[in-house]
């Protein structure tokens, strides 16, 4: 008996991670509203010149890298995340995006130096990046940036509490999960 409930909720759990194309893909906030997070939308003006966009590639190469369940390549992108993070100047933000800033920096930093240098420990990057994931989508909340990113969740990550990423396309590539579990999540909203 216990063998065929740990088999049905197995495959709830692989059905859940796998129902992605039945479910709607994206949810897309009005430009101008207040998120639910109580943060303005971001203007055009406030994405140009965004440091935020300089954050965003590393961030993106780390995501793949841990997708592929490649170390190495994470923690050097780890590395480039960190220094853009510590580049920006927040001398030109808004008020609004002066205090995320402030926020979320050191912290963003400390989880981009982790990943950076844990080469070989794959787990302990991903640990870290789920909260630079966070800290990252809390700023382009705020900033905006020049490319369309769709915040991603994973529910099997982490004994099934979740994660979510941010990634530059709708089609899922878990860098939770990595190679295992490739497809296993789905898109929650799309930021502009």
């Amino acid at each position: 008996m216990k063998t065929l409930i740990m088999i049905a909720v197995a495959a709830i759990s692989l059905s859940a991670c796998n129902n992605n194309d039945n479910q709607s893909k994206e949810t897309t906030a009005t430009s101008g509203d207040t998120t639910k997070t109580g943060m303005q939308s971001p203007t055009a003006e406030t994405t140009s010149n965004n440091p935020v966009n300089d954050m965003v590639a590393p961030y993106l190469q780390l995501k793949n890298a841990l997708a592929n369940d490649n170390s190495k390549d994470a923690a050097a992108a780890g590395t480039e995340v960190q220094k853009a993070i510590e580049k920006a100047d927040p001398a030109s933000f808004s008020a609004d995006q002066k205090k995320i800033f402030a926020d979320v920096k050191d912290d963003a930093i400390e989880h981009a130096e982790h990943i950076a240098a844990n080469a070989n420990n794959i787990e302990h990057q991903r640990e870290h990046f789920e909260t630079l994931s966070k800290d990252l989508y809390d700023m382009v909340k705020v900033f905006g940036t020049s490319q369309t990113l769709y915040q991603t969740h994973c529910p099997m990550y982490n004994n099934n509490k979740g994660a979510n990423w941010l990634s530059e396309t709708k089609d899922i590539k878990n860098p939770y999960l990595g190679t295992k579990m490739s497809t296993c999540g789905e898109v929650k909203e799309e930021l502009k």
